[in-house]
């Protein structure tokens, strides 16, 4: 079996990236690229804040052309999921279904997952006023009306933030109290633009084509009620795609993947050999633009590590 020099495990922007520069250095890396290639940009309808687009771009779109680069310079891919990892011993393992690949390296940028109600129509109109993202799609709903749906400090941080658009922000939480910071709540209840919608779900979304509005369900009263607004954005968190690494590669307390705070080899994880990039390991930002960065770090560090090895 051919032991390959790199593996790159996932296909966002980061994973992507990371085999345009890993391909353009000769190293023909192998990309795993999932059933459910490209990342959250695939359920991102029009991105414009990628550098590079004046006038936008679709997220799935720039997903193909990033594929199409890498393949450009020598990347070769699987339209599969990886099933199995061992990342212990010198050359790592890599299993697709019964499939055996090795490789002197290996790149994860499996990405994380917004958390979802699981509402009938939730998923049906991502991208068309359902979001989980205030920094990527804020700028969309000027002037309208938004819903916040979530009670950590990752919702009222963006109920803050999207309340410089939208006209009008309502905060919606289950319960009247919050695992949000006292500092973020009291930030949330001071702005004018933010109103508290509490011991309140969200039963579905309505709208045909995008977003109309929400039907509510009070906990105390049980009275169901519309509240009209143009978009609606998820905030209870999200789920790092970490569970095929478990047990072999060091995860913090939220699950993602722990990388060097080093300044050299910033992608490196515990295991030499083995960089992450990507939403799987950043729990900050979670923008494409950093996570393609990340993805470049991660390629020119293995190819450090390689050149390193091979020396």
């Amino acid at each position: 079996m051919d032991t390959r020099n790199i593996i790159i495990v996932g296909s966002g922007p980061a994973g992507l990236t990371a085999a345009i520069y890993a391909a353009r250095a000769n190293l023909k890396p192998l990309v795993i690229e999932g059933y459910q290639s490209g990342g959250q940009l695939m359920l991102t309808s029009e991105v414009e804040n990628f550098p590079g687009f004046e006038h936008g771009v679709m997220g799935p779109e720039l997903m193909k052309n990033m594929r199409a680069q890498a393949i450009r310079f020598g990347a070769e891919f699987i339209s599969a999921d990886a099933t199995k990892v061992e990342l212990q011993a010198g050359v790592k393992k890599v299993w697709v279904d019964k499939t055996e690949h090795h490789a002197k390296t290996l790149i994860i940028s499996t990405g994380a997952s917004a958390n979802l109600l699981g509402l009938k129509n939730e998923s049906r109109l991502m991208g068309r006023g359902v979001s989980t993202c205030a920094t990527c799609d804020g700028f969309f709903f000027r002037d309208k009306p938004i819903a916040v749906i979530g009670g950590g400090d990752s919702a009222m941080e963006e109920a803050n933030f999207l309340s410089r658009f939208g006209s009008k922000v309502y905060l919606i939480h289950r319960r009247e109290d919050f695992k949000a910071s006292q500092i973020m709540i009291d930030r949330a209840r001071a702005n004018p633009k933010v109103e508290f919608i509490l011991n309140t779900i969200l039963e579905d979304v309505l709208g045909e084509n995008e977003v109309t509005g929400l039907r509510l369900k009070n906990l105390k009263t049980q009275q169901t009620s519309e509240l009209k607004v143009e978009g609606v954005f998820v905030a209870i968190g999200h789920t790092p795609n970490t569970k095929l690494f478990a047990g072999q590669i060091t995860i913090d307390d939220k699950g993602y993947i722990r990388t060097s705070s080093e300044k050299t080899h910033v992608a490196a994880t515990n295991i030499p050999g083995v960089y992450a990039c990507g939403d799987v390991q950043d729990s900050r930002y979670r923008q494409a633009i950093t996570a393609a960065g990340s993805g470049c770090a991660a390629a020119l560090d293995a190819q450090h590590f390689l050149e390193n090895h091979e020396a």
